[in-house]
């Protein structure tokens, strides 16, 4: 039984609607709403998932992702994992059984994308964890997860550019970077 199911958010969450348009996720008991996200995050979400080949990865769009040991419930932009490792039905992925988690970073979720989610999938134990930034054209790859609850980190990153080959040695795919939009009169950030 996760924290999560402690505090009965599971329920919560197998029972809530939320409006259309809106996504909801559960970061460390802490319930986040957020709008349905942008043109640019959603064609760069597609070309990334087109250029994973589905025959050796399954490849799932806004699934959520129960992680062990959090009182959290992601729900990432895109996670890769073995075919045939998932169940057939189930609500909730468990962490350990993905090998990549993307997010997009939205004009709103900065901070989440960089700080808590990083936290958080490391704590799960999730081998690699992509943050593909249009503020700031570049994306960060995350890997080696190390540590528990908050303290989890990844000890490896690397930062590509928009326009330069993103390998994914955990995937042994390389993504090609070149038309990832970015957000127009978007204030930079200081992440990576």
């Amino acid at each position: 039984m996760t924290a999560v199911d402690d505090r009965g958010m599971t329920r919560f969450f197998e029972e809530f609607e939320p409006p259309e348009g809106i996504k909801i996720e559960l970061l460390r008991g802490e319930v986040v709403m957020m709008a349905a996200p942008d043109l640019v995050h959603n064609r760069i979400v597609t070309a990334v998932q087109d250029q994973i080949p589905p025959q050796r990865w399954e490849r799932l769009q806004t699934t959520d992702l129960d992680i062990a040991n959090e009182a959290s419930e992601s729900v990432p932009d895109l996670l890769v994992l073995e075919p045939g490792v998932a169940p057939d039905s189930w609500r909730l992925l468990p962490s350990s059984l993905v090998t990549l988690v993307v997010e997009v970073v939205s004009k709103t979720s900065v901070d989440r994308d960089y700080g808590v989610k990083r936290s958080i999938y490391a704590a799960g134990g999730v081998p690699a964890y992509l943050i593909i930034d249009p503020v700031m054209a570049h994306c960060v790859l995350l890997t080696e997860p190390v540590g528990v609850g908050e303290e989890a980190d990844y000890r490896a990153q690397r930062v590509t550019k928009f326009g330069a080959p993103l390998p994914l040695e955990c995937l042994d795919v390389e993504v090609d970077t070149t038309d990832f939009g970015t957000y127009k009169a978007v204030r930079p950030h200081r992440y990576p």
